[in-house]
């Protein structure tokens, strides 16, 4: 009997390997369709709020973990019930922009030694072409002492969660698969079926699953930097990137980027991975990482330009009490990581100024431990100088021009500036507010 049928006729588990923001949404929608799903992680305080019923990533909502089946738990030997593994853990980068495959390669590990006879085990993580094939499958081998291809067998199907949105979800995004042999590709095929209700896109090989990734990604990145190139151009030409860019989407053809701080763990990260792989086969991109560039120095010129905008109105930067509104990687999502607002934060304290950081979405324990930053509550802000907006959170686009200025100095003689990077205010309306504005 093949896994597929395995699986939904309840005889064999399918589980689910890191249940971040990729994993649980994963993890939750087969659990619905009747599996007998497990989910595993390492992370025993994450698994003790699902098994309470909290969704830490708000992508599926208590209510859905709560209703599920699912079996949550950090013993790796439940894996050895399970005939589809599904990988879903982090794929971050080191300091020197060089792939880190510690998480990949801890979880072949930890699958390898509980691998059982004529399981499929499925990669989601982003890595560059090849990794799957080069690396895990090795350590799968190893660890279990059975043969890929006659023992088990492995796919890679690249996961497009898209973190906050509530439009695109795992359930309407098109899903690549791949798989080892033209077997392996049908069950997977069958199995993402079951969840992904506009259906699955199969390709070749596993390469060319995974270059599809990291690909679809770095095109992004290399727009937004294009953007963001601009954006510095016209701030010295007195001109305002937002309106140019406003004007030129009249066009049918427009590609509608617009420039910003781009961090996370997926536009931030992908295109080291393909350029390092690039690099290792004696091509050095030429595109791509000048794009990376670009896009990882917005934080500091962001800094310097609110400073450059408090000296111009006579303050003094290093004694001005400073606000970020926002530090999480991306508006209306709970994720800090690799947050380039931090980037912001880091540039200003090179200038001896300690900025307050608000942002309502972001879990203060986790600010902490990435950042060692301690948020404040806005109701707690005032007296302040100069407010920084580099995340585009909900919650801050509903506070009126008018009600952002009662958390300024209350003097007139008081210049009030504002950085607003993502042009959550109307233009005329800044001119006509008496802020002292400064926009990407």
């Amino acid at each position: 009997m093949k896994v597929y049928d395995q699986l939904v006729n309840k005889e064999d588990t399918l589980s689910v390997v890191g249940l971040g923001y990729v994993g649980m949404p994963l993890a939750v929608a087969f659990a619905k369709k009747g599996l007998i799903v497990t989910g595993f992680d390492l992370n025993e305080n994450k698994i003790n709020q699902y098994k309470k019923g909290i969704d830490p990533t708000l992508e599926v909502g208590n209510e859905a973990i709560k209703n599920s089946n699912i079996e949550f738990t950090i013993d790796e030997k439940a894996l050895k019930k399970s005939k589809f593994i599904i990988v879903a853990v982090p794929t971050p980068i080191n300091t020197d922009h060089t792939p880190d495959l510690s998480p990949i390669i801890g979880a072949s590990k930890i699958i390898g030694r509980n691998l059982s006879k004529g399981s499929i085990v499925v990669f989601e993580s982003t890595v560059y072409p090849g990794c799957t094939e080069d690396v895990c499958i090795p350590i799968l081998e190893e660890e279990s002492g059975l043969k890929c291809g006659c023992d088990f067998s492995i796919g890679y199907s690249p996961e497009r969660i898209n973190p906050g949105d509530k439009v695109h979800r795992l359930e309407n995004i098109k899903k690549v698969v791949s798989g080892y042999d033209d077997e392996t590709l049908e069950q997977i095929q069958k199995v993402y079926d079951l969840v992904i209700e506009v259906g699955t896109y199969p390709v070749s090989n596993i390469r060319t699953a995974e270059a599809i990734k990291v690909v679809e990604n770095s095109q992004r990145d290399i727009n937004i930097a294009f953007m963001n190139e601009l954006a510095i151009v016209f701030d010295r030409m007195d001109i305002d990137t937002n309106e140019v860019v406003e004007g030129m989407n009249t066009k049918w053809n427009a590609l509608g980027f617009r420039p910003g701080l781009v961090g996370g763990h997926c536009i931030g990260v992908d295109p080291y991975y393909f350029t390092y792989q690039a690099e290792k086969m004696g091509y050095h991109s030429q595109v791509i990482l000048n794009g990376r560039i670009v896009n990882d120095q917005m934080g500091k010129y962001v800094a310097e330009s609110a400073i450059k905008k408090m000296i111009q109105v006579g303050k003094a930067p290093k004694n001005a009490r400073v606000a970020i509104f926002g530090i999480t990687f991306k508006e209306n999502c709970p994720d800090c990581r690799n947050s380039k607002a931090y980037d912001i934060i880091k540039t200003l304290n090179e200038y001896e100024i300690n900025p307050v950081v608000i942002d309502p979405w972001a879990d203060p324990e986790d600010v902490k431990k990435e950042y060692d930053i301690d948020l404040i509550d806005l109701h707690n802000l005032d007296n302040v100088d100069c407010i920084i907006i580099p995340v585009a959170h909900t919650d801050f686009k509903n506070i009126s021009l008018d009600e952002l200025k009662l958390l300024y100095k209350i003097s007139k003689d008081e210049e009030k500036v504002l950085i607003d990077v993502k042009g959550i205010y109307d233009l005329e309306e800044l001119k006509e507010s008496g802020i002292s504005f400064w926009r990407l």
